[in-house]
């Protein structure tokens, strides 16, 4: 499979024609992958709650656009915010396991590659604030 500007077109009208403004596509090779691979495509507008994962780090990297990447403390405090543009000087990181995040999408037709470790897991209640 190719990441192309073909697929990334794609997937981002079907964000800007869903109601939640972004639109997840799987990268993984078969459904029993152990692992977290996929584009996200996000429009500003999105909402993204604060969350964490537990059980795994995540890398995300801009391919396309511009976001702005935020850390809250236990509280629901905001602690730190990150702009994370393709080609700017920050592309992509890396989100500690439990830290709590959530983002901003500041460009029409962003879209961003997520990894986690192990298979996909629903976010449970106690996974957001």
């Amino acid at each position: 499979m190719l990441i192309d500007t073909k697929l990334l077109d794609e997937l981002t009208a079907q964000a800007k024609a869903s109601p939640k403004l972004r639109m997840n596509f799987d990268l993984r090779n078969t459904p029993d992958d152990q692992s977290q691979r996929m584009l996200n495509a996000l429009e500003p507008g999105t909402v993204m709650p604060i969350h964490r994962h537990q059980n795994t780090s995540e890398t995300v990297v801009v391919l396309r656009g511009k976001v702005k990447w935020l850390y809250y403390n236990d509280k629901g405090e905001l602690k730190d915010t990150i702009l994370v543009e393709a080609g700017g000087d920050i592309c992509g990181l890396s989100v500690p396991k439990g830290q709590w995040h959530s983002l901003e999408c500041l460009e029409s037709g962003s879209v961003i590659l997520e990894t986690k470790d192990g298979p996909w897991e629903a976010l449970k209640e106690e996974d957001i604030l």
